[in-house]
């Protein structure tokens, strides 16, 4: 089984469009939305649920207030100013303590400190994961909760699960649509994965986040390879960012031109290359091959 990441330095290259169509054009592929921040490869591929599973990604405390006697201690180690006067009273007093659950930042300090026992410290349901069924397969992916945090560990939950279907459904690879950027989700998008496609622009931007996100794969000695997207609205800058990526050691596999069919294939809920079979989708497929042959030449070389 192998597994094929597609991230991006930043939101908008086009990332989650490719990964659609390299969905459509795979054979025997799980599908695996990790930009759990910002969801939405099922805007195009219109997955139905046949399972969802609460997540938990932490707890958070709360003061039982028929046990508080107002010592103010959780207030006082309490780094967060999540600890306030005003909670109900009691037998003992007349204005125990409450924490504000916006505040509140899971450490379970409080919890730790408290003598009267009158913390709850309970898990927190901070999102959802749906294990659903495609066009071209099964998709798991997740929504986090308003506001909520650890979309790193929710990463991990979606990754965990579409192993477990690619091993129970004997699949041999798996697309990740992975987070953009730098942060905790793309590190848990990419870490121990077989190979990354890092999605970027021919913009000062999208060379600035190329560099980035380079590094980071760099760091945890992940095989990269580059796709230039929209690599037409400045050719000079294209070429100037695929002689960038070859110092990095980064070799850019394709490039894919821009075109009105993209917007027009994610009103109709298709991928591009259902959409249409023009220029861009020839470039599409290109690139897919590339990426086969890339995944195949790297599991080789580890034989």
């Amino acid at each position: 089984m192998k597994e094929l990441s597609v991230i991006s330095g930043k939101g908008g290259t086009g990332k989650t469009s490719l990964v659609a169509s390299f969905a459509a054009l795979s054979n025997n592929a799980v599908l695996a939305d990790c930009d759990v921040d910002a969801a939405d490869l099922h805007l195009v591929l219109a997955p139905q649920v046949r399972r969802e599973e609460p997540f938990s990604g932490g707890r958070r405390a709360a003061v039982i207030a028929g046990a508080c006697t107002a010592c103010g201690k959780c207030e006082e180690v309490c780094r967060f100013d999540a600890v306030r006067r005003g909670g109900p009273p009691n037998r003992l007093v007349e204005e125990t303590f409450r924490i504000d659950p916006l505040a509140c930042e899971g450490c379970g300090v409080c919890e730790w400190f408290c003598e009267d026992d009158a913390i709850d410290f309970q898990p927190v349901v901070n999102g959802r994961v749906f294990l659903s069924h495609t066009r071209y397969g099964p998709m798991v992916h997740a929504a986090l909760g308003v506001a909520e945090e650890n979309s790193g560990k929710l990463v991990s939950r979606v990754r965990t699960l579409a192993r477990e279907l690619a091993e129970c459904e004997h699949r041999d690879l798996i697309i990740l649509d992975g987070s953009p950027g730098i942060g905790c989700p793309v590190i848990a998008s990419v870490t121990g994965a077989d190979l990354v496609l890092i999605v970027t622009e021919p913009t000062t931007s999208g060379l600035h986040d190329l560099e980035r996100v380079a590094q980071l794969t760099g760091f945890f000695n992940i095989p990269t390879v580059a796709c230039i997207n929209k690599w037409d609205i400045n050719p000079g800058l294209a070429d100037d960012i695929e002689r960038r990526a070859a110092r990095m050691q980064v070799r850019v596999v394709g490039r894919v031109r821009y075109d009105h069919a993209v917007t027009a294939a994610q009103i109709m809920k298709s991928c591009v290359v259902e959409y249409t079979g023009s220029a861009i989708s020839q470039e599409i497929r290109e690139l897919w091959r590339n990426m086969i042959y890339e995944l195949e030449r790297r599991s080789e070389n580890s034989n």
